[in-house]
């Protein structure tokens, strides 16, 4: 944002100015009721040198910025009619086809706001108002202008920052080299969000020295509200979601869609009951004599404390065990104990029986046993060892050797029972493990990828702002200085239409927001 003498967002050629043209004191501030700042100017000489001395330099630079702010303009101010006119069409209809502009209504509805997100929101956006108004001094600096001060401010719960220039020297600069001042700060957070991008590709390689990335997941934290607490801990290694190997968050994400997707389709083709071959086990039929089997309440299967449910049944038939008759083959075990055991199938069982006419593991002296899950609940295996026996053995953590049958004594596994979205959304993972198990490195790499990730929303989200032709930004002042352009326009004339712009931008956008805020909720 800047600030300069005459009415807020007109420009006046007069010598008028309400900025004071002497030098104020190095820190000031004012508080009031609703709004209360602090003012320092004692960068504004380091700027101005360092402005001058880079002229040429900068004055290109902010040129392309000019170019890009003006694109922006039109841009958002064209998309954001086209948002409105196609979401009150839709909204009419009382039908809803997709997100809106940027996917901000999905940004929203998954919105957590958490005290560690908001040390990073708040962090983040002060760099990103920082950037900003270096952006409009230096390109100031370059024209010649100075500064009277720079201002931190919050006004209600707003925060903000503003730079305040020298209104004479501002006034008598040409409507080209203005521009390159008012779209500095535009430019500036376009930048940097090329920058935070960039960063966040590089990262892996800036911290190859010390990490490695995309080998396996590591646990950063596992809060007392999780249901994976007390199974996991801090540093653990993830290392696959039902023999599903699981290199990166993505991976992760993308499994536990997929198994998600898998227990809802098998919910819906056998509503009383879940059965999955692919999770049954090979249970020796000696062993399932001596297992009590399970107790019925009504229609509901019952196993005391931790024991789940297992139902006998042959590779090929899928049955439905709600009648008396089925009952006799339900049993309660253990299923720590039944994970050990091997698979009934292989993962591609269905086209195993078609090809070689069966896709049963099991031997004649053993039984089927699948567990029985309700309705929506998924079933998953998490293997999982310690940092400190990951990084011992880390060759016998290759796929090749895994696969091929060799025993890694550091793996550990245990079966996970319920809402996989629930579960895969209670931890905090990352894809980064130290080469040493030297733990306060665990998180570096975390912390600032999540920087740079909130730090490259808020700048782009500062932009988009930045180039609406609203009150009290950037636009405004954009807006202002392009109809100067238009020889043909009167001063009255371009007055009337800078009103009238700003008026239709600013509720354009307020509807928009608004709008964009409700569909995300509803």
């Amino acid at each position: 944002m800047v600030e300069y003498g005459g009415r807020r967002g007109e420009i006046r050629w007069t010598d008028q100015t309400l900025l004071p043209l002497r030098p104020i004191k190095q820190f000031s501030g004012t508080v009031s009721c609703w709004y209360c700042d602090f003012k320092f100017s004692a960068l504004n000489e380091p700027l101005f040198r360092f402005g001058r001395r880079h002229s040429r330099c900068l004055r290109v630079w902010f040129s392309i910025g000019v170019v890009f702010s003006l694109a922006a303009l039109l841009g958002v101010t064209l998309i954001i009619l086209c948002e409105l006119v196609r979401t009150t069409l839709v909204c009419a209809g009382n039908t809803w086809t997709g997100n809106s502009l940027f996917g901000l209504a999905s940004v929203i509805e998954g919105l957590h706001i958490s005290l560690p997100n908001m040390v990073y929101l708040c962090l983040s956006s002060v760099i990103c108002v920082f950037v900003h108004e270096l952006g409009h001094a230096l390109a100031a600096a370059s024209e010649g202008v100075h500064i009277e001060y720079v201002a931190i401010f919050l006004a209600v719960l707003f925060p903000g920052a503003l730079v305040a220039f020298n209104h004479s020297s501002l006034q008598a600069l040409p409507v080209v080299s203005s521009l390159r001042i008012y779209c500095a700060g535009i430019w500036h957070n376009a930048a940097f969000c090329v920058g935070c991008a960039l960063a966040l590709v590089l990262l892996p390689f800036i911290f190859s020295p010390f990490y490695i990335h995309g080998e396996s997941l590591m646990v950063l934290d596992v809060p007392s509200m999780s249901p994976l607490y007390g199974y996991l801990s801090r540093h653990d290694v993830i290392f696959s979601l039902d023999g599903i190997r699981i290199h990166t968050i993505e991976e992760w994400k993308q499994t536990i869609t997929m198994l998600t997707e898998q227990t809802y389709s098998i919910s819906s083709d056998q509503p009383s009951v879940n059965l999955n071959v692919e999770n049954g086990y090979c249970i020796p039929q000696s062993l399932t004599k001596e297992i009590a089997q399970v107790q019925f309440k009504g229609n509901q299967t019952y196993c005391p404390k931790e024991l789940i449910a297992f139902a006998s049944m042959t590779c090929l038939d899928v049955e439905k065990y709600t009648n008396d008759a089925n009952r006799n083959n339900i049993h309660c075990m253990d299923a720590k104990d039944v994970i050990k055991l091997k698979k009934c199938a292989y993962p591609n069982f269905k086209e195993q029986a078609l090809t070689n006419g069966s896709s049963c593991l099991c031997s004649e002296v053993e039984s089927c046993l699948t567990p029985m899950q309700l309705p929506g609940l998924g079933w998953v295996e998490i293997t999982y060892s310690s940092l400190e026996c990951h990084n011992r053995r880390r060759s016998l953590f290759s796929p090749e050797k895994h696969s091929s049958g060799e025993k890694i004594s550091c793996l550990q596994t245990f079966v996970y029972v319920g809402d996989l979205i629930t579960m895969a959304n209670s931890i905090h993972l990352t894809s980064y493990l130290p080469r040493w198990s030297i733990y306060f490195m665990a998180y570096l790499p975390n912390l600032l990828e999540k920087l740079f990730t909130y730090a490259f929303h808020v700048s782009m989200v500062l932009t988009l702002l930045n180039s609406l032709p609203v009150f009290f930004l950037d636009g405004e002042y954009i807006l202002e200085a392009t109809l100067h352009c238009f020889g043909l326009l009167s001063s009255r004339m371009r007055q009337s239409v800078r009103r009238c712009c700003l008026l239709v931008g600013t509720s354009y956008s307020a509807c928009f927001i608004l709008q964009t805020i409700f569909v995300s909720v509803s």
